[in-house]
């Protein structure tokens, strides 16, 4: 059995899931990397990350660089004498890092990995419509998401699933193959698979504020994934045409039906209890959606004080 010293990289409490998990097993974690703290929040406070909050609770060691390659962060993360590396939602790390430590720098990626490299492949997969994702352990190398599999665990994306729901269960079980990986690497019986080159593969790109926007014109059922594919973060949003005003809204949760009609596209329909949008092959009902400078509320609750004028459109 190898003696193993880790250094954990990471930041969102997707990280910590699987700090915890490796603390839980006992490993002997000797340091902690993370991202520097940010101010946030209308009061600009300085925030510190999810992953350094639960480090200090359990007095680890943390060090927080704003530049990876800088000559005094290196020569600390050598002084830790790690000899095992674990990435989980962190950054692109230079080559001075991974190549550290004798057993080497794995990272854990929410894909079914070659598919879905990169910034957002929880989001990616609901969007584009998927019924199954997974996370997977690799080895990094040069390139984002490119390097040699570990393991694999694969799950169902049920039909009404969000982003938030896909997350959270991507993440536990991510943190137990992270510690099924450490386990292999301790007894020396890790192998390997090189990830396949294919035209095909899909990509997980960097979701902007434009990615958001809904656009209605589409198929009833691409609308429907992206909206629940971006929820609750960064959520899709639309422009509300409501008589005299134009607001951008956010949209959270919503229910598909399919039914023939002959109204516009993206024209708001709402009664005393329901507010739907008519899309080419039926009509998007909204279920949580946000106005500007309100909270998230269930349509009930916005129908008590909002009103949607007869020609209300969405754009």
């Amino acid at each position: 059995m190898r003696d193993l010293r880790i250094v954990f990289m990471g930041t969102p409490d997707f990280a910590v899931a699987t700090l915890k998990a490796l603390l839980d097993a006992n490993y002997n974690v000797v340091g902690v990397i993370t991202a520097p703290d940010k101010p946030a929040g209308r009061g600009r406070k300085m925030h510190q990350s999810a992953v350094k909050k639960f480090a200090l609770a359990n007095n680890l060691n943390v060090l927080q660089p704003t530049n990876l390659k800088r000559t005094s962060f290196v020569e600390e993360l050598k002084a830790l004498n790690a000899n095992l590396q674990i990435v989980v939602a962190f950054r692109m790390l230079p080559k001075v890092v991974w190549q550290m430590p004798e057993y080497g720098t794995f990272n854990l990626h929410a894909s079914l990995l070659p598919n879905y490299r990169g910034a957002a492949p929880i989001n990616w997969a609901i969007i584009n419509g998927e019924t199954k994702t997974g996370v997977t352990t690799f080895f990094i190398d040069e390139k984002i998401d490119t390097g040699a599999m570990i393991f694999q665990e694969e799950i169902a994306i049920e039909p009404t699933e969000n982003a938030g729901s896909l997350h959270d269960k991507l993440m536990n079980i991510g943190s137990d193959l992270v510690v099924k990986t450490v386990q292999h690497i301790e007894k020396d019986e890790v192998t390997t698979t090189i990830q396949p080159n294919s035209d095909d593969v899909k990509t997980a790109y960097k979701i902007h504020k434009e990615t958001c926007k809904i656009d209605w014109t589409d198929t009833i059922d691409n609308i429907y994934n992206k909206i629940r594919g971006l929820s609750p973060y960064p959520a899709s949003w639309t422009t509300l045409h409501n008589g005299d005003d134009t607001y951008n809204i956010k949209i959270y949760e919503v229910e598909k039906v399919l039914e023939a009609h002959s109204h516009t596209v993206g024209i708001v329909l709402s009664s005393k209890k329901e507010v739907k949008i008519a899309v080419k092959e039926g009509y998007i009902i909204l279920k949580i959606l946000q106005l500007p400078g309100k909270r998230s509320m269930e349509i009930g609750a916005l129908l008590n004080g909002f009103n949607f004028e007869k020609d209300a459109k969405v754009s």
